[in-house]
């Protein structure tokens, strides 16, 4: 397992704030970040050429090989069959999940054109958070110079706590920039 400075930061500073603000009796009462989840999906199955840029760019911004998802019904209105190749995701936990979180909020988020901080009400009501990215471009293992197609991507903050205030204060201790 690799070691993180997001981790430490967890372990050292973010559990004793969360069990002083909150008030839990046990360590293991402490919501914290079981996975990361980032997803994107191609517009058309048909084009190969764009599920290859997807699969390779979603491998060099997470450093893991990505899941080709495919389609579970047949939608004629969008020629769609079922089985036909639709997107790719990748699942992040452990180390490697803390390495790009740390990442994405040092160095990915402050390259976004006029960011003011990601949306605080997109939480689920189960304490997950989802937003997403329009560009690639942010992520610095992503080579400008290849890009053919610019892919927009989902990212899903899986954690353990019981509510939105809860995740979103974990997140906002881990260093999250969430609008004002």
């Amino acid at each position: 397992m690799m070691k993180s400075v997001l981790y430490d930061k967890y372990k050292t500073e973010v559990v004793p704030q969360l069990i002083a603000s909150r008030g839990y009796a046990n360590v293991m009462q402490v919501p914290r970040l079981q996975k990361i989840v980032v997803s994107s999906g191609v517009g058309t199955a048909k084009d190969r050429e764009v599920m290859t840029s997807v699969t390779e760019t979603l491998a060099a911004i997470t450093g893991q090989k990505p899941v080709i998802t495919k389609s579970r019904k047949s939608i004629s209105n969008f020629k769609l069959r079922e089985g036909m190749n639709v997107g790719a995701m990748v699942t992040l936990r452990h180390g490697v999940m803390y390495n790009f979180l740390y990442r994405l909020i040092t160095i990915a988020m402050p390259r976004v054109r006029d960011f003011r901080g990601v949306p605080k009400r997109a939480f689920d009501g189960a304490g997950n958070y989802t937003f997403g990215l329009t560009d690639q471009s942010v992520f610095p293992e992503v080579d400008l110079d290849k890009i053919k197609h610019t892919i927009g991507m989902n990212i899903t903050f899986v954690t353990t706590a019981r509510t939105d205030d809860e995740a979103r204060e974990l997140l906002a201790l881990l260093g999250m920039p969430f609008e004002n």
